[in-house]
């Protein structure tokens, strides 16, 4: 969330900003309501000095020869109508500060300077590609045709299960998805310093609200009752980053790079607003994993820590192998929360083109203000708001589609990558 100082200081410089992403912030009706409890509060303090002055009568009256009693009784009747009015007054500011602050959670993270302007992701700028797209000398096919090819991938049996955007894997495509996560985890934890965590795959509303996946995407959730407030999770990012709410971190534990988190879990997504798109096979399923990488810095080292954790999840590319390219994120393609976002796309031969399979943002202190999550900074001995990043280190199935397609031979088996074959028992391929 904004920080409503901010907004209150600037509005129209904030909606300025805003306007670069494509959002519309309506100064008008924040104004007002401000406008509303600012009067509200004003009334209230006359109110309370005209009550501090009404008490004052008694004696006044008394002097002037009425009886003690009848002098309460006319300051009293003073003072109930006073007491009303107040009443009023707080309802009304109370009121006024709530359809603030619902109003804020409706508004989006603003850009940081180096995010470059535009309106779609035709609009993203491509940062440095990585490695060359194998030149095969017979026709290439996807995953889909390659998994069943080889009787590992069943899309047919997950819709006869569950319905369209699930699959079911066996064997030797099985293992190969268990051995990509333990990989991951492997190389995050054991070089790149990140503590595993284990969390929730449900979630309450607040540490949805905290994220920012709600109110506003609550149609890309999975509700699981009515008459709860309880979600699937669409990915690790919302458990392992409420980690943090309502907490004040010690500068001792965040330590000198902040706490890094790793956490692998399933993720569940409605898929609300893209109906129509990928629906073949594991691009874009209802149900997929991710290993996700999650940091609580300090705000100096906000855009340093994007930097190497975008970093971490190249690696894990780069050590299976897949060609790849970086691209930063135009204005008007950043997720709800960001600030600032690199997305790593990977290139699938079966398409000729490069697919999005990381997306690593910063999003400053704007989910740590909705969580209330802090550090004590101690040359001040006063708590102040964490910045939060997160990224996927990498998205699991995607990672298989990138390898069964790259690793393909004219036969239709597949090679494994040689990092991933200690975690395949030294297998060295698919369908052999």
């Amino acid at each position: 969330m904004l920080e409503l100082k901010a907004v209150r200081q600037d509005p129209q410089g904030v909606s300025d900003a805003l306007k670069a992403r494509g959002f519309e912030f309506d100064v008008a009706h924040f104004t007002a309501l401000d406008a509303r409890r600012k009067q509200a509060d004003v009334d209230s303090q006359n109110l309370l000095a005209e009550r501090k002055s009404a008490s004052k009568k008694i004696g006044a009256l008394v002097g002037q020869g009425v009886s003690v009693e009848d002098a309460k009784a006319q300051v009293n009747v003073t003072l109930q109508k006073i007491a009303e009015q107040l009443d009023a007054l707080t309802e009304e500011a109370r009121q006024a500060q709530a359809e603030i602050e619902e109003l804020l959670l409706g508004v989006p993270n603003v850009p940081v300077a180096e995010v470059p302007p535009g309106t779609s992701e035709e609009d993203n700028q491509e940062v440095l590609r990585w490695g060359e797209p194998t030149e095969f000398d017979f026709q290439v096919k996807d995953h889909v045709e390659l998994g069943e090819g080889l009787q590992l991938l069943d899309s047919e049996m997950a819709g006869k299960i569950t319905g369209s955007r699930f699959t079911v894997m066996y064997g030797a495509m099985a293992r190969m998805h268990r051995a990509l996560t333990q990989f991951m985890l492997d190389l995050h934890v054991q070089e790149h310093g990140y503590e595993e965590v284990y969390v929730p795959y449900i979630v309450n509303k607040e540490s949805l609200l905290g994220t920012g996946n709600l109110p506003k995407f609550e149609a890309d959730l999975f509700k699981l009752r009515a008459d709860q407030d309880l979600y699937l999770i669409p990915t690790a990012e919302v458990p392992v980053t409420n980690i943090a709410r309502d907490r004040i971190f010690e500068d001792a534990e965040l330590g000198p790079d902040g706490v890094k988190f790793a956490c692998h879990t399933p993720c569940f997504r409605s898929e609300a607003g893209s109906y129509g798109r990928d629906t073949r096979g594991m691009i874009r399923q209802h149900q997929f994993e991710k290993v996700e990488l999650v940091q609580f810095v300090r705000a100096p080292q906000s855009m340093q820590a994007l930097e190497q954790l975008v970093g971490h999840a190249e690696t894990v590319l780069q050590r299976l192998k897949l060609p790849y390219r970086k691209v930063i994120l135009c204005a008007g393609d950043l997720g709800f929360s960001s600030q600032k976002t690199y997305d790593l796309e990977v290139w699938l031969p079966a398409q000729n083109t490069y697919r999005e399979i990381s997306s690593c943002s910063s999003f400053g202190d704007y989910q740590a203000r909705r969580m209330q999550a802090r550090w004590r900074n101690p040359a001040t001995g006063k708590p102040e708001l964490l910045h939060t990043l997160n990224g996927s280190g990498l998205a699991v199935g995607r990672t298989l589609v990138a390898i069964l397609e790259n690793f393909q031979r004219a036969d239709g088996r597949i090679a494994v990558p040689d990092a991933l074959q200690p975690y395949m028992g030294g297998v060295s391929e698919l369908g052999g």
